[in-house]
């Protein structure tokens, strides 16, 4: 592959504002904030603006051999969309628009690069909600959340982002653009396409557009706060809630490492009252929403919370909640973060939480936790100190011990943010080399040239 025909093929074929030339702006779209994993010097930025664009892209890209890795706003951390050495990256933040919002249909129209509470925002003007809802929704883009199959906050009860997506424009290996899905209520024809693409991670085709459906705007939700002076007892409360039936919209941990992170930056206080904080949430309406608030605060109660209630504060309400979203940048102001993404079976949070806790001790490495706690959702976050090479190797070895930790309690490796490139080994763990294989099998035929994302995933 000669470079120069490559970068003179695509300015031939693309208006010059959207291939990019700088190295420092190309450097600085080359990576999401997965920062232990590799990144790779890309030949090129291509900033689109159609999904036309993205398209011609691909085909130069295919008919030379060249790596092709999309990007939204780069908020992943797994290392999905990091720029492999010689490849193009293809920026789709400029792709933004919302096209359409349809209230009869409950349903939207939306570019891969529309932020996520952007589209939330333009919806609630309708009466409408999308519920995924990842801690980086502020960011985020609907393509990425996509890419990963994004869950968030309020998966426990209403989903993931697979559960709302009908249909997809997407460009394949070869370059062309499709349209996969349907927008009726029912519809059987032919193989689910748009879920095999959904987590997908941009390894089999590159979503430019997206029809997802909406759900009417929740009741106000009730909020219940539990202090607790062991994680492992907070993860008994979550199985607690579980075994009574309960369905909270919201159930997520915090702990001590992650309050005083916050406190630190924000000065919020949280850590001076409590060691781990469970932030529960009840959106029934009337008189069950009501109940069912008091049972979750009964099993706060009987898991052994030091203190527990019914906030009575919207604001006080929102702020806990706003802690849980910061706990991760006010993490990375200490040092360089390992992030893990396990899930277990709600039976066994207890147990993989007092693993993750072994694992910190035996390898002398502070391991802070935050969890969506009620679906089994676990975010480990291993923190060395800058320059601590002796720390980052330990680390390391944790990290895929608390992958096979979550696979030993049948769990899996990662919940919502991907295989990208920090956990392929756990992935060849997780699956058989028959299913691995079927796996590349579908590679092969919807990405025939070998171009999107490649190194990625497996």
């Amino acid at each position: 592959m000669d470079s120069a025909e490559v970068l003179a093929a695509l300015a031939a074929a693309l208006p010059s504002e959207v291939l990019i030339s700088d190295r420092d702006v190309a450097q600085s779209l080359s990576h999401d904030e997965a920062e232990w994993a590799p990144v790779g010097e890309a030949l090129a930025l291509i900033r689109a603006t159609t999904s036309d664009q993205v398209a011609t892209t691909v085909r130069i890209c295919a008919s030379f051999g060249v790596p092709v890795t999309a990007r939204g706003a780069g908020t992943g951390l797994s290392g999905g969309a990091n720029a492999i050495d010689g490849g193009v990256i293809i920026a789709l933040d400029r792709l933004n628009q919302i096209r359409l919002i349809d209230p009869l249909e409950r349903l939207a129209v939306v570019q891969a690069g529309v932020i996520n509470d952007e589209l939330r925002a333009a919806a609630a003007l309708h009466g409408l909600w999308y519920p995924p809802d990842p801690a980086s929704s502020p960011w985020s883009t609907i393509g990425g959340n996509i890419a990963t199959n994004a869950g968030g906050v309020c998966c426990v009860k209403y989903g993931v982002t697979k559960d709302y997506v009908l249909a997809l424009e997407v460009v394949t290996g070869p370059g062309e653009l499709v349209r996969l899905g349907r927008v009726t209520a029912k519809g059987v024809a032919g193989y689910d396409l748009v879920g095999l693409m959904v987590g997908s991670e941009g390894t089999l085709g590159i979503v430019t557009e997206a029809t997802v459906r909406l759900k009417p705007l929740p009741a106000p939700p009730r909020t219940i706060v539990g202090y607790f002076s062991s994680i492992v007892d907070a993860g008994e409360a979550a199985r607690a809630v579980a075994e009574g039936g309960i369905i909270p919209s919201a159930l997520e941990l915090i702990d001590r490492h992650c309050l005083a992170a916050v406190d630190t930056w924000k000065n919020m206080g949280l850590s001076l009252e409590a060691d781990v904080v469970l932030l529960g949430r009840i959106d029934d309406p009337g008189v069950t929403g009501d109940d069912r608030a008091d049972q979750m605060l009964a099993c706060f109660e009987a898991a052994g919370a030091t203190w527990a209630a019914r906030s009575t504060d919207d604001e006080e309400s929102e702020a806990l909640f706003a802690a849980r979203r910061l706990a991760y940048p006010a993490l990375e102001r200490l040092g360089p973060v390992l992030t893990e993404d396990v899930c277990v079976p709600i039976a066994a949070v207890p147990d993989m939480l007092a693993s993750i806790e072994q694992i910190a001790g035996k390898r002398h490495i502070l391991i802070a936790s935050i969890a969506h706690i009620g679906d089994g959702n676990l975010h480990p976050l291993l923190i060395a100190d800058p320059g601590d090479t002796a720390a980052r190797d330990r680390a390391k070895i944790a990290f895929e011990e608390i992958l096979s930790a979550a696979l030993d309690l049948g769990g899996t490796v990662t919940g919502e943010h991907g295989v990208g490139l920090l956990k392929r080994r756990g992935l060849s763990r997780e699956l058989s080399p028959a299913v691995l294989e079927m796996h590349r099998a579908v590679k092969g035929a919807l990405d025939p040239h070998h171009i999107l994302n490649p190194g990625k995933i497996f």
